[in-house]
C-alpha cells in the first residue's frame, strides 16, 4: 500500500492538462476499492475495455499510409473517412455511459490523475469510479481513483479544488490519457502560433 505521500508524488510525476473533459465521477464501494487489478479489469464495462484498443488500432492501421505521397492519397483519404465513421459510431456508443447523475468537467487531467472543481470538501481517501470521456479521440477511459487532495479554491471555501489519484487504471488507459493530453497542448499551440501570425 502506497503513503499519501507516495501517492501524490505519482500524481505529480505526469503532465496534467488544463481541459474541461467530460467525466463521472461515481461514488465506489468499499468492495470495488479493494478490488485485485484482474478483478478490476474483468468487472469493467465491455465498451471502456474495446475503446483504447480501438483508438491503437486505427493509429497503427493508418501510421504505414501517411508517408506515401500522392500516389496514395485517395487511398488514405478513403481509409480516413472510414476510421471517422467508425470515431463517431464508438463516440455515439461511448456516450450511452455517461451518466447524468454524475456528470461533471476536469478542471486538469493527466496519466496519474485529474483535478476537478467541487462544491464540498471531499476527504483524502474517498474511493470513486472515474469515466473520462475523450471526444477527440473517440475514446473512453473507465477506472478507479481516489481523492488525495482537497483545497479551497477562494477564503470564501464554497469550491474546491480536489485531486483524484488513479488506484486502477489499465496501461493502455493511461497511455491513452497522456497521448490525449499531448494532442490537445499540441493543438492549443497551433491555436497560439496562428493568432500570433494573424496579429502580425
Amino acid at each position: 500500500m502506497l503513503t499519501l505521500a507516495e501517492k501524490q508524488a505519482q500524481f505529480s510525476s505526469y503532465f496534467l492538462m488544463e481541459h474541461a473533459l467530460p467525466i463521472n465521477i461515481v461514488p465506489a464501494t468499499p468492495e470495488q476499492a479493494s478490488q485485485d487489478m484482474h478483478t478490476f479489469e474483468q468487472s469493467m464495462p465491455y465498451v471502456f475495455r474495446i475503446a483504447a484498443e480501438m483508438s491503437e488500432i486505427e493509429a497503427q492501421a493508418l501510421r504505414p499510409f501517411r508517408n506515401m505521397g500522392e500516389k496514395f492519397e485517395d487511398l488514405v483519404n478513403y481509409l480516413q473517412l472510414q476510421a471517422k465513421k467508425m470515431d463517431l459510431m464508438m463516440s455515439y456508443i461511448l456516450q450511452e455511459q455517461d451518466d447524468p447523475a454524475y456528470r461533471t468537467k476536469s478542471h486538469k487531467f493527466g496519466g496519474g490523475g485529474l483535478i476537478v472543481h467541487t462544491n464540498t470538501l471531499v476527504e483524502n481517501g474517498t474511493p470513486v469510479v472515474v469515466k473520462l470521456f475523450l471526444e477527440d479521440e473517440a475514446a473512453a477511459v473507465y477506472c478507479l481513483a481516489e481523492s488525495i487532495d482537497s483545497e479551497p479554491l477562494d477564503s470564501t471555501q464554497e469550491e474546491y479544488a480536489t485531486s483524484y489519484y488513479f488506484t486502477h487504471i489499465r496501461e493502455q488507459d493511461q497511455e491513452l490519457l497522456v497521448r490525449a493530453s499531448l494532442h490537445l497542448q499540441t493543438k492549443m499551440l497551433r491555436q497560439q502560433k496562428s493568432t500570433r501570425e494573424e496579429q502580425k
